[in-house]
């Protein structure tokens, strides 16, 4: 288990955990990230929760077959309900949509109270999760966006009682669906990205202008959203 076993994007969220982390990884698949983790450090121990039985019996092989069972445990269950309350300190979940990861953490917030850090890596959706951290004591600390495989992803990194204040107040609902820190460093994977999505949405637009009954509402939000993406794409 090394850097070529594990994904760049995963490498990544891994890169935000701190020194003998003492974390969850939700949905964790193979369990290659908390083996890749668990590997290189050897004070860190990790949960890895997985719902369905396949994904559940590869990882329960792979932490087996690194013999790293005395510091990674794997448990079968449905999002946090695999942790207890003060058993973890950091949370990772990556590649889901981020509203069913704001949807995990929302209904696990009892078992948040020890955790001090998330760590997202949503597939779509990310403002979903930044609206999460706003309304739950988490601040949102750190952005990335890279394109791996002809994909773009983002990692969120929310911490508990930072100083740190992401959001200017004029620009707060821009800054939720664009990601503040993102908004700001404008890379080649954030304007890949939303250069996609702005023709996505023309493509939608034109499809709605040539219903039999167009809906008006629908077409007003995605020209509003359409102008909003242009001025962010050309205000370099």
């Amino acid at each position: 288990m090394n850097e070529k076993t594990l994904s760049k994007r995963l490498q990544l969220v891994a890169s935000f955990l701190p020194k003998e982390a003492r974390f969850a990884d939700i949905g964790s698949d193979h369990a290659y990230l908390p083996c890749f983790v668990c590997l290189q450090d050897e004070h860190a121990t990790a949960i890895a929760g997985e719902l369905n039985e396949g994904p559940y019996q590869s990882a329960k092989k792979t932490v087996g077959d690194l013999q790293i069972d005395d510091r990674i445990e794997v448990r079968k269950g449905n999002g946090l309900s695999v942790i207890k309350p003060g058993e973890v300190e950091q949370v990772v979940i990556a590649g889901m949509g981020g509203s069913l990861i704001s949807t995990i953490l929302e209904e696990g917030k009892d078992k948040l109270l020890s955790v001090k850090r998330i760590i997202t890596q949503p597939n779509v959706d990310a403002d979903a999760i930044r609206k999460w951290f706003d309304q739950n004591d988490f601040q949102l600390t750190d952005e990335k966006i890279i394109e791996e495989d002809g994909h773009i992803y983002e990692i969120l990194v929310g911490d508990r009682n930072s100083e740190y204040v992401a959001y200017t107040m004029e620009n707060k609902r821009r800054e939720l669906l664009f990601g503040p820190i993102l908004l700001r460093e404008k890379s080649t994977a954030f304007k890949q990205k939303w250069k996609i999505e702005l023709d996505r949405k023309k493509h939608a637009l034109k499809q709605m202008e040539n219903a039999k009954t167009p809906n008006i509402e629908r077409m007003n939000m995605f020209q509003e959203e359409i102008k909003e993406i242009e001025e962010v794409l050309e205000n370099e």
